[in-house]
This record gives C-alpha cells, sequence and structure tokens, in this order.
C-alpha cells in the first residue's frame, strides 16, 4: 500500500465507533475493579505498619524508663518506696523525661511525641495495662504503665483483633 493511499484512507476516518468506545470502557471498568481493592489492602497494611511501628516505640519507652529507674535506685540516686514499680506514672512522663537523682546530668526524655494509633477513630487514645492487671486486661487498674495497645475493636488483615496487639 503507497503513503499517499494510507493517508487519504485515513483522512476519511473522523473518530472511533461507538463499538471501540464501549469496549475501551470494558477493559478499564474491568481493571478498575481489580486495582481498586488492592489499593485499599495496601493502604490498610501501611496503618498496620504504622501501629506496629508506634506500639514498639512506646513500648521500648517504658522499657527504658524501667531500667533507668532500676539503675538510678542500683546506684543509690533515687530512694524506691516498697510498692513502686518503676514504670511512669503516665505517658506524660516519657515525654517530660527525669534526671533520676542526679544519674544523668540532664533530664532524660524518652519519647519526642507520643505516637498516635492509626485506628483510634474515637480519638480514645492508647489502652494502658498496669504493671498488676492481667496481660489481656481491658480494665487500667491506673497505679502505673507497664503496657499499651490500640482500642480499636477493629481485625486485622491477618484476621486477629488490633487490640491483642
Amino acid at each position: 500500500m503507497s503513503l499517499s493511499r494510507y493517508i487519504s484512507k485515513a483522512k476519511g476516518q473522523r473518530g472511533l465507533t461507538l463499538l471501540e468506545i464501549i469496549i475501551a470502557l470494558a477493559i478499564l471498568a474491568v481493571l478498575a475493579t481489580v486495582v481498586v481493592p488492592m489499593a485499599e489492602v495496601t493502604a490498610m497494611r501501611g496503618k498496620e505498619l504504622e501501629l506496629r511501628r508506634s506500639l514498639r516505640e512506646i513500648r521500648t519507652a517504658i522499657d527504658h524508663y524501667k531500667a533507668d529507674f532500676d539503675k538510678a535506685v542500683e546506684e543509690k540516686k533515687i530512694i524506691s518506696a516498697i510498692d513502686e514499680t518503676g514504670y511512669p506514672e503516665d505517658l506524660e512522663s516519657l515525654l517530660e523525661g527525669d534526671d533520676w537523682g542526679g544519674l544523668y546530668p540532664y533530664k532524660r526524655k524518652y519519647l519526642r511525641r507520643l505516637p498516635k494509633d492509626p485506628f483510634d477513630e474515637y480519638d480514645e487514645g492508647w489502652g494502658l495495662r498496669s504493671y498488676k492487671d492481667d496481660p489481656d486486661s481491658t480494665f487500667y487498674s491506673g497505679d502505673d504503665i507497664y503496657d499499651v495497645y490500640s482500642q480499636s475493636q477493629r481485625m486485622a488483615l491477618d484476621g486477629t483483633p488490633y487490640n491483642t496487639w
């Protein structure tokens, strides 16, 4: 086929037929039904990773706080009460820090900011457990903070509730 003949045929066609448009829309609809659920799962995995990181960050800060308390008691920088566990009384203690009776020449802070629970829909904050509470307890006795957990009632992608992480 010569070039001039091809050009003359192309000039005669003005656009897409209705059938071509319908086929293109059907292909786009099929692709959209595949992509949208995958995007939702990806977003959920991202939030789950953020929850795991936040829990690890707070729990590590609590552990460091307790280790410094024990070290200050051991080096006789502070005197511990009989019923004192050494865990922080509230989460703000991790933000404010402590010098532990001169154990450090400055107030040692354990968190720069309190991480947010990505599944906290009602602004309830973190669930707290005391050293005296049961490991799976959802009732906080208020003595100290031994552990934190998400208060979300939702289920994770692996089928476990977020409040058991």
